[in-house]
């Protein structure tokens, strides 16, 4: 039988247990010998860059939060000329601002309905406004993914995602048009009713 030839030489593996003490020698090795150092160097794969160990970078500092979007002021004016007209027409300032623990349930009972006419007039009149759902109160309604969360407002057991069943408990009110009058220039706003004076 003849012997292999010296390329023919099966490779020997060295074993976990073998390689430990390799490792730690040419380990030590490397610091101390520069001509074994080179050595090691020859056997890694050309074109491989040595490895550094990466420095820690300096601490970044926190990312600034998003500032919140500034909210819309609206003019205080067109309020005050809501108030205006409802106590001029349902006398709802006089209404609320009242003590009512002197007088009796039918006598608050008389006054709250001519404050609910006086109301009701300055809206229809100023306002058009209709129902934020068409179905009745009570009807059994589903909300499919992508429903105006402003405009319905979700009770009880909310739980999961949608589509969303339940029954119309209130039907919502939205304005669809607004006729408040023109103001005068130099009209005082925030007087939202004149002092009166009989002579």
């Amino acid at each position: 039988m003849t012997d292999p030839k010296p390329d023919q030489v099966p490779e020997r593996k060295t074993s976990f247990l073998q390689r430990i003490p390799l490792a730690f020698g040419a380990f030590f090795r490397t610091f101390s010998d520069a001509d074994f150092a080179s050595r090691i160097d020859t056997l890694r794969p050309r074109g491989e860059a040595p490895s550094t160990p990466e420095m820690p970078s300096a601490a970044q500092p926190p990312m600034p939060a998003p500032e919140p979007e500034p909210l819309k002021e609206l003019p205080p004016e067109a309020a005050l000329q809501l108030l205006n007209m409802l106590q001029r027409d349902a006398r709802l300032i006089d209404f609320a601002m009242e003590n009512l623990s002197a007088y009796s349930d039918a006598e608050i009972g008389a006054a709250a309905r001519v404050v609910h006419e006086g109301c009701r007039k300055v809206m229809s009149e100023h306002f058009s406004i209709e129902p934020v759902r068409p179905e009745t109160e009570g009807s059994r309604i589903t909300l499919d993914e992508g429903f105006d969360a402003a405009a319905i407002r979700l009770t009880g057991n909310v739980v999961g995602k949608p589509p969303f069943h339940g029954n119309l408990s209130h039907r919502g009110w939205r304005v669809v048009d607004i006729r408040l009058p023109k103001l005068t220039k130099g009209h005082d706003a925030s007087v939202l009713a004149p002092a009166e004076v009989e002579l």
